[in-house]
């Protein structure tokens, strides 16, 4: 830390107010005790009491950079998403973690390696959340809660168990290709700058004219694949146990700036059904004689955080985070992330965790969320539902493909309402509820307790909606109605 040149400024409050004292708490007299209505005594206190948040239930132990993604080749005919065109450079978050590991563990014992990318593109935030491994452990999330469990400390002593892991690893044979990685020269990198990611999933690519294909990430890295034997690790792990931390740091410190290069595996749309084996199966990868490397580009990290709680423990990576000309697959763990990840953060993080500084997109957000525990900006909508008359964001099904869309071989997801039958009219049954069931009292009630409601602030153009509404339901009730409500003929 650089010593300030400037004037020194005056110690506030979180209120701004200026504080008298930073070393003495307000007491009576020099020697008596000291007075509870000290408001910055308790604020120090208080706020000292409440600065960690829990930490996560996985990839607790990690650190990271601010970087740059980019494109250095033409992938368009296969996505349209904004940051994969040629040429474009795209500002980036990075973490690399231990996946099993609490906050205070060291580095260096034998683990998987999360890699998980934030891209601040211009059409929303694009979350990759990956790991140092092509595959994982498993292939449905049923599994993934007993898991992480068996990877853990053990109730009983709270130490962690190698039985336990054992007893997990065997007992699900899906798990031995994973293992194998772990147990290997990649199971314990030299740094993080010496790892390759992936993104083990299966993801979808959309192009411009709504063609799909499937797609496999890969980032090498440019600094060489390096690793620590176990007896290296081990001595790390007593002697420097942040050494990842303090080796990423000081690289970009002194601009030795780590780099990756990104590639995808493409796999045509048709192929998945017929593969020899389910290409959306996490614990298999793509032979690349089927699938070759396909260059993307290359992303650096070029700037350490200004605060590591701000930006790295409070950064939210999702796979759900997903942006026009990418989508999901029928990975059947994917999909569970879609959902564990976000739920989460809104149990470490807060409800608002998108507004924190890490998480926040470059772009404008319109969205209907609104309220909640640590919200500070309104919605930015005119009206806080949909649809509205206000000019609130209105959303465009037809001109994007939906992220969360993909064929299977029974079904295709889609934005739609139910197939359409006979009567499949919203007007129908209300219709007949006028004309079949209540007799003329209640129709003089109804048409009257709906004009009561329509002159209780409504405003001309939605009462003359209501009249064509009600209009669509029975021809009569619509014209008593706008008899009363004085609105014009259609």
């Amino acid at each position: 830390m650089s010593q300030g040149t400037g004037p020194v400024p005056t110690t506030t409050t979180n209120a701004g107010a200026p504080v008298l004292s930073d070393e003495n708490s307000l007491s009576v007299g020099a020697d008596g005790p000291i007075v509870v209505h000290d408001n910055y005594l308790i604020e120090k206190m208080a706020q000292f009491n409440r600065e960690r948040v829990p930490e996560r239930v996985v990839h607790a132990k990690g650190g990271g950079a601010h970087g740059t993604f980019k494109v250095t080749a033409d992938v368009s005919q296969y996505t349209c998403a904004d940051l994969f065109q040629p040429g474009r450079v795209t500002p980036m978050l990075a973490r690399f973690s231990s996946v099993a590991g609490e906050l205070g563990s060291p580095d260096t014992w034998r683990d998987p390696r999360g890699f998980a990318l934030k891209f601040y593109t211009q059409h929303g935030n694009y979350d990759m959340v990956g790991n140092n491994t092509p595959v994982f452990f498993m292939r449905d999330p049923m599994k993934f809660q007993d898991f992480i469990r068996s990877q853990k400390r053990d109730p009983k002593t709270h130490l962690r168990s190698h039985n336990m892991q054992w007893d997990y690893w065997t007992g699900s044979p899906e798990s031995a290709h994973q293992v194998t990685w772990l147990m290997g020269d990649r199971g314990i990198p030299k740094t993080w700058r010496n790892m390759d990611g992936f993104s083990s999933h299966t993801y979808m690519w959309i192009n411009a004219a709504g063609a799909k294909v499937w797609v496999k990430y890969h980032f090498k890295t440019m600094q060489g694949i390096d690793f620590l034997t176990d007896a290296e690790a081990t001595e790390l792990a007593g002697s420097d146990p942040d050494h990842y931390l303090a080796d990423l740091h000081s690289a970009i410190e002194r601009r030795d700036l780590p780099q990756w290069k990104m590639s995808v595996q493409v796999m045509p749309f048709e192929d998945a059904a017929g593969y020899r084996f389910n290409p959306f199966d996490l614990t298999k990868v793509w032979p690349h004689s089927d699938y070759p490397l396909i260059e993307v580009g290359q992303f650096t990290l070029d700037r350490n955080v200004e605060n590591y709680h701000v930006f790295i423990e409070q950064a939210a990576f999702e796979p759900s985070n997903l942006v026009p000309g990418v989508g999901t697959s029928p990975d059947k763990m994917l999909l569970g992330r879609m959902f564990s990840y976000p739920d989460a953060h809104r149990y470490r993080i807060g409800t608002n965790y998108s507004e924190l500084p890490p998480n926040q997109p470059i772009v404008d957000i319109h969205s209907y969320a609104k309220d909640g525990a640590m919200r500070h900006t309104p919605a930015n909508t005119g009206a806080v539902y949909a649809p509205n008359s206000y000019g609130g964001p209105s959303a465009k099904e037809q001109q994007l493909t939906d992220p969360a869309s993909f064929s299977t071989e029974t079904a295709e997801l889609v934005h739609h309402a139910y197939t359409a039958h006979a009567e499949d009219d919203d007007f129908v049954q209300a219709g007949n509820l006028v004309r079949n069931v209540l007799d003329d009292a209640a129709r003089e009630r109804l048409v009257g307790n709906i004009e009561g409601h329509l002159r209780d602030g409504v405003e001309a153009p939605i009462v003359a909606r209501a009249v064509e509404y009600f209009t669509a339901v029975d021809k009569d009730l619509g014209e008593n109605l706008r008899s009363r409500m004085g609105v014009g003929d259609r």
